[in-house]
Parts: structure tokens; C-alpha cells; sequence
């Protein structure tokens, strides 16, 4: 009989048992974190109050980023940590299968993004453009927009004509909008000398000449901007898939060692 027994400390290793724990309670803190961050987010929005509105976005809603990441690490870390500090086997082999799969997942779509570069570019346009409609429907996706256009200095998808897609920039003359034939504020080339930003630095400018429009604004579009940018970095961007892949592996090895020694320590109280 088993029953209120305890393995000896040397017989399961120590080390590799907290430095998983240690890992995971991190891990799985951070998934809180980001779980909050996210119920935060739509409880100001109003989302949490009328849960069917999650659907009335007809763009990208940001958080759905927080919660899906938090809700992942959230079930890992706990797996993880609780697997680890328990010595539950099962715990710990889901914990391991689960990391496998995301690895595998990530593994399978790094080889189709690189296989199906045209398509990839396909949908990264239709995902611009369909965010581009919504760009005034929710303020954390024009927060969005406007930090990815800011920071890549671009304008709409392919170009500043994209913003046509837009309710409130299009140029027909049926457009009542003050913003009409104009673009957001984040595709305007920053003067060094303005303290403030002009929002309205955008207005009417599409209705000008193409030579005009370039001292405006910035006249590429976010797609081939993200490609050079990829390129200028694929370096730090190779890097740090890399460092995750292995980190990835190192830890599905150490549970799978945890486990093993686990089996191995109750194998041995069965036999003696």
C-alpha cells in the first residue's frame, strides 16, 4: 500500500520539478494577466453587458488576441505548475501534448506561409481592407490601424486609394462625411517640428494630384511595407522563432523527463 507515503526527495529530480513549476507559475500569471487585460477591454466597450455584440464587428477585434494567447497560456501554465508541484502524471502529459501540438501548428504554418506566399499576401490585403470598412466601428481595432500605418509608415493595404472602402473617406459625391476623399491621421508624414498631432492632417488630401499627395502622406501600402520590413529583419525575426521553437522543445522534454521519473519512482515502491 501506497497510501500515505512520500517518494524520497532524490528520487524524483528536484531540480527539473521546480524549474518547471518555477517556468509554468510565470507562465501561467502572465495568461492571467492577459485574460484580465482582455475582459477589461470589452467590459469598457460594453461587450461583456450585451455578449451578442461580439459579432456586430465587421472587422478584427483586438482583444480576441488578448484572450485567445491569455486562455492559452493560462491552460498550460496551470497543466504545467500544478502537474510539476503534484507529480500528476496526467497533468504533465497533457501539458507536454498540448505544447506539442501549438509546436507542430506553428511548424505547419511557417511551411505554408513560405509555400503559399501569394495567397498568404492575398489575405493579408482582404484582412487590411476588411478592417479598413470598420476602422471607425471599434476604437482599440483603429488603434490598431493606426499604430501598424505609424509604424510602417504605409497607407491602406496596396495604397492610399484603399481607403475608398471606408464609409467616412470614400470620394463619391454622395459621401456627406467631412473626412471624405481624405485618409486617418496615421498616414501622414510626421513634421519633426509639431509637438501635436494634427488629426486632421489627412483630410481632402486623395483629392489631390499623385506628386501632391506624397508630401502629405506616406504612399506605400502596409503589404509591401511588411515584406521589406520582414526582409531588413528576417535575421531577428529567424532568431526569435527559433528561440521559441527550442524553448518549446526543452520544455516538452523536461516534462516527458519528469514523467519518466515519476513512473520510475512508483514502478520501484510497487516492486519493493
Amino acid at each position: 500500500m501506497m497510501s500515505g507515503k512520500h517518494y524520497k526527495g532524490q528520487e524524483v529530480s528536484c531540480c527539473i520539478k521546480y524549474f518547471i513549476f518555477g517556468f509554468n507559475i510565470i507562465f501561467w500569471l502572465l495568461g492571467v494577466a492577459f485574460l484580465g487585460i482582455g475582459l477589461w477591454a470589452w467590459n469598457e466597450k460594453g461587450v461583456l453587458s450585451n455578449i451578442s455584440s461580439i459579432t456586430d464587428l465587421g472587422g478584427f477585434d483586438p482583444v480576441w488576441l488578448f484572450l485567445v494567447v491569455g486562455g492559452v497560456m493560462f491552460i498550460l501554465g496551470f497543466a504545467g505548475c500544478i502537474g510539476a508541484l503534484r507529480e500528476n502524471t496526467l497533468l504533465l502529459k497533457f501539458f507536454s501534448v498540448f505544447l506539442g501540438i501549438i509546436f507542430f501548428l506553428e511548424l505547419t504554418a511557417g511551411i505554408l506561409a513560405f509555400v503559399f506566399k501569394d495567397w498568404i499576401k492575398d489575405q493579408l490585403n482582404f484582412f487590411i481592407n476588411n478592417n479598413i470598412r470598420a476602422y471607425r466601428d471599434d476604437i482599440d481595432l483603429q488603434n490598431l490601424i493606426d499604430f501598424t500605418q505609424e509604424y510602417w509608415e504605409c497607407c491602406g493595404a496596396f495604397g492610399a486609394d484603399d481607403w475608398n472602402l471606408n464609409i467616412y473617406f470614400n470620394c463619391t459625391d454622395s459621401n456627406p462625411s467631412r473626412e471624405k476623399c481624405g485618409v486617418p491621421f496615421s498616414c501622414c508624414t510626421k513634421d519633426p517640428a509639431e509637438d501635436v498631432i494634427n488629426t486632421q492632417c489627412g483630410y481632402d488630401v486623395r483629392a489631390k494630384s499623385d506628386a501632391e499627395q506624397k508630401t502629405y502622406i506616406h504612399v506605400k501600402g502596409c503589404v509591401p511595407q511588411f515584406e521589406k520590413w520582414l526582409q531588413d529583419n528576417l535575421t531577428i525575426v529567424a532568431g526569435i522563432f527559433i528561440g521559441i521553437a527550442l524553448l518549446q522543445i526543452f520544455g516538452i522534454c523536461l516534462a516527458q523527463n519528469l514523467v519518466s521519473d515519476i513512473e520510475a519512482v512508483r514502478a520501484s515502491c510497487l516492486f519493493s
